[in-house]
Formats: structure tokens, C-alpha cells, sequence
């Protein structure tokens, strides 16, 4: 059986600021193509049954940038949307909603191409994708290449968790981790882990 690498995009801009990046195609900094470089020392040493990547460019460079051949774009692995509070920080979306808290308050609805969406809608968008990538494990390791917010969603849901628990998952820009199982049981076998030093 084989394992589920997941890769969060490199920086941008705006994940750089912390502002939220949902359906928004913001592009890799410099840093952020450096760090999809760093990637291909481990991803280039594995083979993979399968690479499917987010509709979004700065996914899809990530996985050109760490030599992973992407076999399908897939448009349940867009991040979260965001709503009203796309391209914003959660430190502002304070200042009018104390306490806030994407994880227990979710957003507000935005415009058109941003209606935003709940945890749990997320949640069904994770379930589709493990529903279809659980038999191609079967083959091997399977690489999705996503943002940070969906990926944590459906870690929670790898590990049978609702979708908010995806809240417990911190991951970075440019990482790599991994899940499996252990005695026939859904694991993290490694989270969060950043490319080597060059």
C-alpha cells in the first residue's frame, strides 16, 4: 500500500503577508520557486502512481519546480474560498469580528467568483478526493499538491476526524508530508517537513 504525500504550494505574496489566498491565482514569489526547487531532492527520488494537483498556477509550479509530472488537475483540491474575506488577514477581519476564527466562525459570503464556502463543505471537497486516490494506492505513492487550508481539511479527514480538526494541522508553505497507515489504521508518518538545506 502506498503512502499519501501531500505538498503544500511554495510562498507567495500573499501567504507571505498572511492574506487569506482562496480561489485568488496569486503567483510564487522567488522564495516560493526556490522552495519547489528544494522539493525535488525527495520527491524527484520517488516514484509515484499518481500526481494530481490544485487548478491553481502556484500549485501546478510548485509541482513543475519539484519535477513531479502532474497526471490530473483536480478541482476539489482548490483551496478553501474564502468568501468576503479573500485577499484579507485574519488580523483584520478582527478589527470588525473580535475573536474571530476561521476554524469555529468560517466566512462571510464575497462576490461572485467568491461565495465562500463552510469547514464542512471543504470537508465533502477532501472526502471526494481520498474517495478517488484510496484505490490508486493500491499502485503506489500518490502526490497531491495543494494549499494549506484544504490539505489540513482533508488530514483530518484521512485520519477520520470532522473537517475542523484540520485546525490541529500548522503547515507551511513549501513542505511535504506525509500519511499512511499503521496496522491497517490511518497515520501521519510526517508533517510539515521542509525541503533539505542546499
Amino acid at each position: 500500500m502506498g503512502e499519501l504525500i501531500i505538498v503544500r504550494h511554495g510562498e507567495t505574496g500573499w501567504s507571505r503577508v498572511r492574506r487569506h489566498t482562496g480561489r485568488t491565482d496569486v503567483p510564487l514569489t522567488a522564495r516560493g520557486e526556490e522552495q519547489a526547487r528544494a522539493l525535488a531532492a525527495v520527491t524527484g527520488t520517488r516514484p509515484f502512481a499518481r500526481v494530481l494537483s490544485s487548478p491553481a498556477e502556484r500549485a501546478r509550479r510548485t509541482a513543475e519546480l519539484a519535477g513531479l509530472r502532474v497526471d490530473a488537475i483536480d478541482p476539489d483540491l482548490w483551496e478553501w474560498d474564502y468568501g468576503g474575506y479573500e485577499g484579507i488577514t485574519s488580523a483584520r477581519v478582527r478589527e470588525d469580528r473580535p475573536g474571530w476564527y476561521l476554524w469555529d466562525d468560517g466566512v462571510v459570503p464575497g462576490d461572485a467568483a467568491h461565495p465562500g464556502e463552510t469547514v464542512e463543505r471543504v470537508g465533502e471537497r477532501a472526502d471526494a478526493v481520498l474517495d478517488r486516490v484510496r484505490p490508486l494506492l493500491g499502485e503506489g505513492d500518490v502526490a497531491l499538491v495543494a494549499h494549506g487550508h484544504v490539505l489540513r481539511v482533508l488530514t483530518a479527514r484521512w485520519l477520520g476526524l470532522e473537517p475542523a480538526a484540520g485546525r490541529l494541522f500548522r503547515l507551511e508553505t513549501g513542505t511535504l508530508s506525509t500519511l499512511g497507515t499503521e496496522h491497517g489504521r490511518p497515520v501521519i508518518a510526517s508533517w510539515n517537513v521542509p525541503p533539505p538545506a542546499s
